[in-house]
C-alpha cells in the first residue's frame, strides 16, 4: 500500500511564483531533486518564510515529523560537524530528548 503524501515540490513552486519570486534563486537547488525529503520541506519553508517568528512556531515544530533518511541525514550532520545532543538540536529545533530516542532506537536495532 502506498502512503499519500501532497506534492510539496508543486505547492513550493506555485508560492515562490506567486508570493516570493525573488527567493527562486534561494530555494532552486532543493526543487531541483527529484523527491523532496521532510527535511527539505523544512529547510524551504525556513527559507521562505524566515521572517515570520513567533509563539507559534514553537507550537508547530511538535507537529513536524521526520522520515527515517531524514533522520540518518541530522544524525550524520552530527557526526560530520562534530556536536552534541543540545548543538544539534538547537540547529535543527528539535529537543533534545528527541535526538536521543533516535539514536537509542536507529542504532541499537542496526545492533540487533
Amino acid at each position: 500500500m502506498n502512503k499519500i503524501t501532497p506534492d510539496y515540490k508543486r505547492l513550493y513552486i506555485d508560492i515562490i511564483k506567486k508570493k516570493y519570486p525573488e527567493k527562486k534563486k534561494d530555494c532552486l537547488f532543493l526543487l531541483c531533486k527529484k523527491e523532496l525529503s521532510s527535511l527539505d520541506v523544512i529547510r524551504l519553508n525556513d527559507k521562505l518564510f524566515e521572517n515570520y517568528v513567533s509563539d507559534k512556531d514553537k507550537i508547530n515544530n511538535s507537529h513536524r515529523s521526520y522520515d527515517k533518511n531524514s533522520i540518518f541525514e541530522i544524525l550524520d550532520y552530527q557526526v560530520k560537524n562534530k556536536l552534541n545532543n543540545s548543538e544539534l538540536a538547537r540547529h535543527f529545533k528539535l529537543s533534545r530528548n528527541t535526538i536521543s530516542k533516535w539514536k537509542k532506537f536507529y542504532y541499537s536495532a542496526d545492533i540487533k
